[in-house]
């Protein structure tokens, strides 16, 4: 999609955006969910800001713009703030039609990690196959993944060299190999950021 389609829909769409921003920080604030010392929504945001930045290269209907963004901003809510799936296409359902929220839902539960004891437990192979057949939930698991990383260099984390380190491992895991639909593929400017080579 042309970016300024892109962002001309989202600048009509503003308020929508805002308040399904609220509602997510709301949510995290409620269970005390922090990202270090901030609050939770600072990593919400950055990684919505990121979807905005790399949507327009793979959205092709301007009907599944609003869905992305919500699962942007929604995505560690299964996880992290004890919401359901239910909970999770209820909300979805305030803010667009039943079809979106159900696109929605889906990507939010495809980036929900797994039940394990350590990090590959957790992001095992049953959860990449998740992620990588559901549409947009490649990019948004990638704009996670950026956030965090990007935070860790900010932050002079350890978590920089994991995260360097998994890096390819983890963009073949995001990444589909059968699928033809754009909807599933990652930004080629996107894989760039992830290898600091934007």
């Amino acid at each position: 999609m042309e970016r300024v389609v892109f962002e001309n829909f989202m600048k009509d769409n503003t308020s929508l955006e805002l308040n399904i921003r609220d509602r997510i920080a709301k949510i995290h604030e409620d269970v005390n969910q922090h990202y270090d010392e901030k609050p939770y929504f600072y990593h919400l945001d950055k990684v919505g800001r990121l979807a905005y930045k790399y949507l327009h290269y793979i959205v092709e209907k301007t009907e599944d713009i609003i869905p992305v963004i919500f699962a942007a901003y929604f995505h560690d809510s299964i996880e992290d703030a004890r919401l359901t799936y239910n909970d999770v296409m209820k909300i979805a359902k305030e803010y667009m039609t039943d079809k979106q929220a159900l696109l929605a839902t889906e990507i939010v539960y495809a980036l929900t990690n797994e039940k394990g004891r350590n990090r590959h437990e957790r992001a095992n192979e049953k959860y990449y196959f998740g992620i990588r057949v559901i549409p947009y939930a490649p990019l948004v698991k990638a704009c996670d993944r950026l956030a965090n990383y990007n935070y860790a260099k900010e932050t002079h984390s350890r978590m920089v060299s994991c995260y360097e380190k998994e890096m390819d491992y983890f963009v073949g895991c995001i990444t589909p190999t059968t699928e033809n639909d754009i909807r599933f593929t990652l930004p080629t400017e996107l894989i760039a950021a992830l290898f600091n080579k934007e």
